[in-house]
């Protein structure tokens, strides 16, 4: 399993809590998740596995960086919380890097006690998309 140093850090944050904290760990992630730059609504895709509206868009930058940008609902707190891991975790890390991830390095999180398995599989697709979307543009 090939985790990029920052994704690896959350993932490191997650696991040392008690299972009791990891939720609220999610939901102030949820709070960090930044914001499609004005204009970009229309070029991001929706990732239909997810019962949550989650649209998101991945592409490199002129300096061979993976950028992220995700737009999700501030009444799904979970796949919100989720997409600002996969965006705090990915961006800036180069295509080979996101490619390398496992879609359901989330098991690591010690989520699946708190979150059910419909929204895990959800999380997944979202890394799956960020991936195909970076094999098409690449």
């Amino acid at each position: 399993m090939s985790i990029p140093a920052p994704l690896q850090a959350i993932l490191d944050e997650f696991r040392s809590l008690p299972a009791s904290q990891r939720l609220p760990l999610l939901l102030e992630y949820a709070n960090k998740l930044p914001a499609p730059p004005a204009g970009m609504q229309a070029d991001l895709e929706r990732v239909h596995e997810c019962q949550t509206p989650l649209f998101l868009k991945a592409e490199v930058d002129a300096g061979g960086e993976v950028q992220l940008y995700f737009d999700a609902p501030r009444e799904s707190p979970t796949t919100r919380g989720f997409a600002s891991v996969v965006s705090a975790g990915l961006r800036g890390a180069t295509v080979a890097e996101v490619l390398a991830v496992p879609e359901d390095f989330y098991q690591d999180m010690g989520l699946a006690e708190l979150i059910s398995p419909l929204r895990l599989r959800g999380m997944g697709a979202i890394v799956g998309r960020v991936k195909r979307q970076l094999t098409k543009a690449g």
